[in-house]
């Protein structure tokens, strides 16, 4: 197992700038938001019912424990959500786009701001 999904539930106001800081720091390819999905979960002895984001990222099997790391340094939760799915089968050339994206962007010469619009 070479590739992986990982899942991420934030803060609305927070996902947008989690997935562009773990995809520019090349911990994940490509990060996909799903902007509001309700979550029902107990935390601290009670039902709690609320509206999150869920970040779907695609990342390699080797950058998971950096990319959680670096996610609950910049994640607002005491206990962030952070689900890692192996990527069984998929679209070779997608697979190879994965791997091909998280070279380091100073192996190319190429600045953050060249390829962020």
């Amino acid at each position: 197992m070479e590739y992986v999904v990982v899942l991420i539930t934030a803060p609305k106001a927070e996902a947008k700038e989690m997935a562009m800081t773990l995809v520019q720091e090349k911990l994940a390819a490509c990060a996909n938001i799903i902007d509001i999905v309700s979550s029902v979960y107990w935390w601290e002895g009670k039902i709690q019912n609320d509206e999150e984001s869920l970040l779907i990222l695609k990342t390699k099997q080797d950058m998971v424990d950096a990319l959680i790391a670096r996610t609950k340094q910049i994640h607002s939760y005491t206990v962030p959500e952070i689900i890692v799915l192996p990527i069984i089968k998929g679209n070779q050339d997608y697979l190879n786009w994965i791997s091909e994206s998280m070279v380091v962007l100073s192996q190319n010469n190429i600045q953050l701001s060249d390829v962020i619009a």
